[in-house]
């Protein structure tokens, strides 16, 4: 478990490529270099985020068996490998890593499990399936969980205690946005942007929709950073509502503080989310959120920001969008109001410290 070189930890993610979880623990590794040993599982074998991992990292990326719906071989595989690997912590991160909660049921060593937030399946109603299966495999366990949303399901729902369950913001990390030279983006007038990957639950539908009634109303420009299944569909829904000259797709870049620092506006469309990183990210870049009315958003912004936490609804973004876009002045102190509270309330080492503390055990 330990020879020297600090404690293993085994983490366990549905899927390694570029989330917010998976950033959020890059940027810890990061930060604390030989402090821990890392052993990283992705369950769909996608490790593109470890590009944002230091290379100097003592971090493997042990194969094990992963067979979809064998539930009970699985458990078996798994608790093998936790013999086998023999880390300090176990820490499992959201349902699609709950099998390896199942097969520590019987401890083999000591457990962590991380919640971030829900697939579009679970917008709306949690399945009961899941819901009975959390209680089973997370009763006694430390939870963290980055919003007083999530915090509420799993102390009410899955029926967790209280004393187990532990609230722990994302940070953000100010300088990189005071640093960043704002990025040149073609055409002409203001621009609304939004840095998320391109899957179902983000609703960018939504936003292209929203950005169309701009468009109607005053010249504007919109850009979406990220990549993902959903690209060609929203490609050609922007041909189809007439924007697509307007709509900037950069794909996935890997430091965005450039693409933050040149937007008017940043924009969240999604059907669920919990505390996102990016409008931390748009908070620290000094700049107003329009967001749908999901998860913790609206206690993230600043007070003067709330106004513009909307319902699902496109018509409502454009909204928002539009009333920003008129007023400057408005613009301007919502930006502001959006840093000090990042500066306040999310700075980044206060949540590498509370990290640290339960990854030290």
């Amino acid at each position: 478990m330990t020879d020297g070189r600090g404690k293993l930890l085994l983490h366990v993610y549905p899927t390694f490529a570029v989330g917010g979880a998976q950033a959020r623990f890059a940027a810890i590794a990061n930060r604390f270099g030989a402090r821990w040993r890392h052993a990283i599982v992705a369950m769909d074998g996608n490790l593109g985020c470890r590009e944002r991992l230091d290379p100097s990292l003592d971090i493997t990326y042990p194969a094990v068996g992963i067979v979809k719906g064998d539930v009970i071989g699985n458990i078996r595989r798994f608790r093998h490998a936790l013999v086998t690997l023999d880390p300090a912590t176990l820490v499992t991160s959201n349902w699609g890593s709950i099998e390896w909660a199942l097969a520590n049921r019987l401890p083999i060593t000591r457990h962590i499990h991380t919640e971030d937030g829900f697939g579009p399946e679970e917008r709306t109603r949690q399945i009961p399936r899941r819901v009975w299966t959390r209680r089973i495999a997370l009763r006694g366990r430390d939870v963290i969980v980055p919003s007083q949303t999530l915090r509420a399901m799993a102390t009410g729902v899955w029926r967790l205690d209280a004393s187990r369950v532990h609230y722990v913001p994302n940070g953000v990390a100010l300088h990189r946005f005071d640093e960043a030279v704002p990025a040149v983006l073609p055409g002409e007038g203001p621009v609304v942007g939004a840095i998320a990957a391109l899957r179902a639950e983000k609703n960018l539908a939504r936003l292209l929709r929203a950005f169309a009634l701009v468009r109607a109303e005053m010249p504007a420009r919109l850009v979406l950073v990220g990549d993902g299944g959903e690209r060609a569909s929203l490609q050609a829904l922007a041909q189809e509502l007439g924007i697509a000259g307007s709509v900037i797709f950069t794909g996935y870049i890997l430091e965005p503080a450039s693409l933050y620092r040149a937007l008017d506006v940043f924009a969240l469309s999604s059907d669920t989310e919990q505390m996102p990183l990016t409008v931390l990210e748009a908070m620290a870049a000094r700049l107003p959120v329009v967001a749908t009315d999901v998860g913790d958003i609206r206690n993230m912004v600043a007070d003067e920001n709330a106004p513009f936490i909307t319902p699902l609804d496109a018509q409502a973004l454009a909204g928002s969008i539009l009333t920003l876009l008129r007023d400057d002045a408005r613009r301007t102190s919502i930006g502001m109001a959006n840093r000090a509270r990042a500066e306040h309330t999310f700075d980044q080492e206060t949540m590498f410290q509370a990290w640290a503390r339960f990854f030290d055990g």
